[in-house]
């Protein structure tokens, strides 16, 4: 593991260096260029705030706010899209750089690293503008929103260790790049991110703690609606699951490390 940070830190220019080019071919060839990385996230933040809150007058139960279920919608899919894009990614990232895996001497630990940090930009750009939504609509929550560090922490440990993991395996078994696509569009909808978790049948909900992201987007949710502290109690299974699938990813691409180029 020491090994690993070690040649993490040789390497961090590099590192920074994909970052910037990814970022950099997003907007390239456009006139507005980075600008875009601001307006697509407002324009998603003004979007659901205007449709669900001023045209369809959309309410979450027990709210008279008109803006609690654009808050609500906001906070869960902004959680959403930093979880599905740094796991996407790091699934695929072994076999969309398999070209340079081949040509240039790396740490190959470098990948799934720049993923991550290429996502947590995007997220903290978004994230930022809607704070400042928050602020300006004097919706800002107090100090529960020191919360949202380790909330992120275990987010991105799970993003990450379970994007090391079976973006390792993928590179063996393609199938599992196509089916977690399928998969991920199920867990999108089993997950209370556009929907209240108050309409749930009641005999289903117990079904929703199997779910490791609905205690995580729900603690997101209740921080922003209700400036309430996370449920840690209800957190454990998902930091369980989070340090499970960090071990197993360490483990399993350390054991097929060398194997990988080979197989692309």
């Amino acid at each position: 593991m020491f090994t690993i940070f070690k040649a993490l830190w040789n390497y961090r220019q590099f590192i920074c260096g994909l970052v910037v080019r990814d970022f950099q071919g997003r907007y390239m060839n456009s006139v507005l260029g980075a600008i875009w990385s601001i307006l697509n996230p407002l324009a998603q933040i003004l979007v659901y705030t205007l449709i669900f809150s001023q045209v369809m007058r959309a309410k979450l139960p027990g709210l008279d706010d008109t803006l609690a279920y654009s808050i609500y919608i906001c906070s869960g899919i902004i959680t959403w899209q930093f979880f599905s894009e740094v796991l996407l990614r790091s699934i695929n990232i072994f076999i969309e750089q398999g070209g340079l895996l081949k040509k240039a001497s790396f740490p190959r630990s470098s990948l799934p690293v720049y993923v991550f940090l290429s996502g947590g930009i995007n997220f903290l750009i978004i994230f930022m503008l809607f704070l400042i939504f928050l602020l300006v609509t004097d919706r800002l929550p107090g100090l529960s929103i020191i919360a949202l560090f380790p909330l992120v922490i275990i987010q991105i440990s799970l993003a990450v260790g379970l994007g090391i993991f079976l973006g390792t395996l993928n590179v063996f078994f393609r199938d599992v790049g196509q089916a977690m696509g399928i998969i991920l569009q199920f867990w999108f909808w089993l997950t209370p991110i556009v929907y209240p978790f108050k309409v749930i049948p009641e005999k289903f909900v117990s079904l929703l703690y199997f779910n490791p992201l609905f205690p995580i987007v729900r603690s997101y949710q209740e921080i922003f609606l209700n400036n309430s502290w996370p449920d840690w109690g209800a957190m454990l299974p998902a930091i369980g699951l989070a340090f499970l699938f960090l071990v197993l990813g360490y483990l399993t691409f350390t054991k097929l490390d060398k194997e990988m180029v080979d197989e692309l």
